[in-house]
């Protein structure tokens, strides 16, 4: 991305500001006829992805080139054309009005400027994806078998992406960012600009800054909390690792063990609720199952995922005998309280949204809030200059937003469009035959492939078109399916080889990327392990007798502390390498041995680490090939 200093700068910031103002406004007095809001909302944003963004590295990076700044001005005619003929769109019958040579051209250039846009801002594998499912509609006639569709025209494929109403870039996908995540965006920015960072950073360092490895525990806890807020691990990554990477590596943790920390807690703020950075809204948007019963299905499982982090710092820091804070960088309660003020927002924000008020109304009244509650203190009063910079760096997310929602809109079009949806069900399910686990791990390898670099909404709203129809058929509930799938398309972000919150924090760190994000991957092994609960536990989400969710948060706690003790190869001591493995397998079984009841397995969990919280002394640890790699190259 650009640091552009000039007026040029200025007034793209401007611009950023501007835009987000306009989806806040919209928010509080209502919104557009569908088709010209969502074509607003893209023709305001996609234009700036050009400005932002250089084509190549040896691209001007202080100012926009001049071919840049005429593909600025081509994304800005399809949406402005869109905008001013509504009418006329609305009106005309798909595949049998024709395509005018305006209405194709204009197209055409959308298409390409999303494929280069992505390739520019988000990752060019969402581009290479895209362009796929571009090119397998103009050849679909000729594939064999399941892959066969009938024989579609150029301009028959710009008309379903770009002018059919309800279908394509303009599509309801394009609603949901333009209406529900673009304010939430907004709200998370006006929450950072507040200092409520400071608050969530004092609160963890309070609870966990004097335990074994406090730095690292407090980054964990502030990380999620501020995740929950802002819905994007990059973006999370890149406001509190610059903090807390180098405070963790100055404790004597390893510099991707510290990446791996920022990126893991980072990532899991998207599964936190209440907020859940506004994946929650736009699950109930898909799904039509009330808020409040997603943000409790989804608690427990938040609570086992951070536990897990928690616990891998913590047996880390005892294996190298690290402390925690001097009592002097301890902040008192009173200090932390003195910000309190600005938990008001959130508080009112979930009052809102629990009373029945839609997602947008809320989020409004929440960020007026907060400006409102700042003031109440000098030093996180919102004051004119921090709310401009609270929109432009609102819209500046937000336009990524947009580029990757308009991606999605063009592969759901393609899939749905051709019934390659009901094909990729129908391959599954003959692989599967009927076997659940076979076609839960099908459907989480699809999903990690396709949120690779991807933005969290955008990837899963792709990943829930194509992998929740073929299990819901297989017999979970609809929202443990989509829990499941929403798990897996924000892990990506945190699974090699492709996983960009580890890349960011790897930058940070000064880190090997593929070690980062291996280290990242075994912090969020909590979220693998609860993503099958939910298929399998349906008691993990409350449903059932209380006694089974018991049962269900003892057995995948006992499963994930034998995982940890296994990666760390620590147990109240170091541990030898064949108990670790020991430890390992044991984690797994537990976890996953779901011909046995829940309460067996619950039970068996807690014995075995009662045995490795018991193990004798004279049991000395012998490092594995595996550790001693990666020790060697984290020195190099």
């Amino acid at each position: 991305m650009r640091d552009i200093k000039s007026g040029v700068g200025i007034a793209m910031a401007v611009w950023l500001a501007a835009a987000a103002f306009l989806h806040f406004y919209f928010a509080g007095t209502g919104w557009l006829d569908p088709l010209r809001q969502r074509s607003l909302h893209l023709g305001l944003f996609l234009p700036l992805i050009f400005l932002l963004y250089p084509a190549r590295k040896s691209s001007p990076s202080r100012r926009p080139s001049v071919p840049d700044l005429m593909l600025a001005v081509l994304a800005l005619l399809p949406s402005a054309y869109v905008y001013a003929n509504v009418d006329m769109l609305y009106l005309r019958s798909e595949y049998l009005t024709p395509v005018t040579t305006t209405q194709f051209v204009l197209g055409t250039i959308l298409i390409l400027l999303i494929l280069e846009g992505l390739r520019r801002a988000v990752t060019p594998i969402l581009a290479v994806l895209t362009a796929i499912m571009i090119l397998y509609l103009f050849v679909a006639d000729l594939l064999p078998g399941i892959w066969n569709y009938r024989d579609m025209s150029a301009a028959q494929i710009v008309e379903t992406m770009f002018l059919i109403n309800g279908r394509g870039i303009y599509g309801p996908l394009m609603g949901i960012s333009s209406n529900i995540v673009s304010i939430f965006i907004i709200f998370g920015a006006f929450v950072q600009v507040s200092g409520t960072g400071r608050l969530f950073s004092n609160f963890g360092t309070a609870v966990a800054g004097r335990y074994a490895g406090g730095p690292a525990k407090v980054a964990v806890i502030s990380s999620g909390l501020f995740g929950m807020m802002s819905g994007s691990s990059v973006s999370n990554v890149a406001t509190t690792g610059s903090i807390t990477i180098p405070m963790m590596k100055r404790l004597g943790y390893r510099s991707s063990f510290a990446g791996g920390i920022e990126a893991s807690a980072s990532v899991g703020g998207a599964i936190m609720p209440p907020v859940m950075g506004s994946a929650a809204f736009v699950m109930a948007e898909i799904t039509n199952i009330p808020y409040s019963t997603i943000i409790v299905a989804a608690a427990l499982g938040a609570a086992l995922y951070y536990f897990t982090i928690l616990l891998i710092v913590h047996l880390e820091a005892k294996r190298l005998g690290l402390s925690g804070l001097p009592p002097a960088a301890i902040p008192s309660w009173r200090q932390v309280l003195a910000d309190a003020h600005l938990i008001a927002p959130i508080i009112l924000l979930i009052t809102l949204l629990m009373m029945g008020f839609s997602p947008a109304f809320s989020a409004f009244w929440s960020i007026i809030a907060v400006t409102v509650f700042s003031w109440l203190k000098k030093d996180t009063r919102v004051t004119p200059k921090k709310a401009f910079e609270g929109f432009a760096r609102a819209g500046g997310l937000i336009a990524v937003l947009a580029l990757a929602v308009g991606a999605a809109g063009i592969i759901v079009a393609g899939l749905t469009t051709t019934g390659l949806v009901l094909s990729f069900g129908a391959i599954v399910n003959s692989i599967a035959a009927g076997n659940l686990a076979l076609a839960a791990v099908m459907v989480m390898f699809v999903c990690l492939l396709l949120g690779m670099g991807v933005p969290t909404t955008p990837a899963y709203i792709i990943t829930a078109v194509i992998g929740a129809p073929i299990l819901v058929e297989m017999g979970p509930g609809l929202l443990a399916v989509h829990l499941f799938v929403f798990y897996f398309a924000i892990l990506a972000d945190a699974t090699p080889p492709v996983s960009v919150a580890s890349y960011t924090a790897a930058a940070i760190a000064k880190a090997h990327p593929l070690g980062t994000g291996f280290q990242a991957w075994r912090m969020a092994l909590g979220g693998f392990v609860v993503a099958f609960s939910y298929i399998y536990e349906p008691a993990i989400m409350f449903q059932g007798p209380l006694i089974d969710t018991l049962f269900v948060v003892v057995k995948n706690a006992a499963a994930l502390t034998l995982l940890s003790i296994g990666f760390i190869g620590y147990a109240r001591q170091p541990i030898a390498w064949w108990l670790r493995v020991a430890s390992l397998a044991a984690g797994v079984a537990i976890a996953f041995s779901y011909g046995f009841d829940t309460a067996t397995r619950a039970l068996a969990g807690l014995a075995v680490v009662a045995v490795f919280l018991l193990l004798p002394g004279y049991l000395r640890p012998m490092a594995p090939p595996l550790r001693e790699a990666l020790d060697k190259g984290e020195a190099s």
